[in-house]
């Protein structure tokens, strides 16, 4: 059995994980269990369906074809079928990535699609589309002295004085090559996240094991006509709706979550948090420029 630390949950998993760090968590207080078994290719009593999910309660039936079926329940448990000839490699991904995202929906969680990062104890994060450049972004601030605090998924969720703090992740980042190269990280890739992919495992220099107070939410995008390079303060009611849209996978969180709760949780965190777009310069060699603005404008807001 091995146990993880995953956007703020013990985790107990009977498959390896590579790309998630090792927990001495015992099993048996974990959180969440992922476990091996069979799982329908449909679910009886199904009220909502998509062309590879169904959900029917508290259960949500997700199909990968040709890799593996997977049945998430309640935000506590996830039972993996994996089809003849896959390797448990090549479906860690999807444990961690979409299936991951989905039991963080079912626990009533914000999850937003993106990297966060912590300094001086307090964490920002930074959303944006696949390809935008957050891990990058992530990767260029950890070299600059912040802690990874989450890559990819970053859960937000509130403490007992109802402010938002990002939930400590154990996820190493995912870099491309060509990102590792840029940044000098050689030295630290790992495995490649997928066979035949020239992505790969980074091990953060330094990852912190504690949730941390979200100061600022930055929403990256790249600078085409007629956005230009800067960074942009959004209204309230833009930010509310640019919070929805960077959520992880938004489109099956609305089949999951309860609309107002979900809006509740959204209005909480930006009465703290701020949300702002970054709008970078294109290529690498504007990279450490995007980082000092970043780095300057976070040092600039209200503590």
């Amino acid at each position: 059995m091995f146990t993880y630390l995953i956007s703020g949950l013990h985790v107990s998993s009977e498959l390896e994980l590579p790309g998630a760090i090792h927990e001495g968590c015992p099993a048996a207080a974990a959180d969440v269990s992922i476990r091996r078994g069979p799982v329908p290719t449909a679910l009886d009593g199904a009220t909502a369906r998509g062309p590879t999910w169904e959900m029917a309660g508290e259960v949500f039936l997700l199909r990968v074809p040709r890799l593996a079926r997977f049945r998430i329940t309640g935000g506590r448990d996830i039972a993996v079928e994996i089809e003849p000839g896959i390797s448990d490699h090549d479906v860690a991904g999807f444990v961690l990535g979409t299936a991951f995202g989905i039991l963080l929906h079912q626990r009533g969680a914000l999850v937003l699609h993106g990297a966060a990062v912590a300094k001086d104890g307090r964490a920002i994060a930074i959303c944006g589309a696949s390809g935008a450049g957050k891990s990058t972004l992530a990767a260029a601030l950890c070299r600059g002295g912040c802690a990874l605090v989450a890559d990819d998924i970053c859960a937000v969720g509130l403490d007992a004085s109802r402010r938002p703090m990002v939930l400590p992740d154990g996820r190493q980042l995912k870099l491309w090559k060509e990102s590792i190269d840029r940044l000098d990280l050689a030295e630290l890739r790992g495995e490649a996240v997928r066979r035949s992919f020239e992505k790969y495992y980074i091990d953060p220099s330094a990852a912190r094991a504690e949730p941390s107070p979200l100061s600022a939410i930055y929403v990256l995008r790249e600078a085409r006509a007629p956005l230009k390079a800067g960074i942009e303060s959004l209204a309230l009611p833009d930010a509310v709706r640019m919070l929805d849209y960077e959520a992880y996978r938004p489109g099956l969180r609305a089949k999951i979550g309860q609309k107002a709760q979900l809006l509740a949780l959204a209005a909480t965190t930006l009465g703290h948090a701020k949300m702002f777009l970054l709008i970078r310069p294109r290529g690498f060699e504007k990279l450490q420029d995007t980082v000092d603005e970043l780095q300057v404008h976070w040092d600039s807001l209200e503590r």
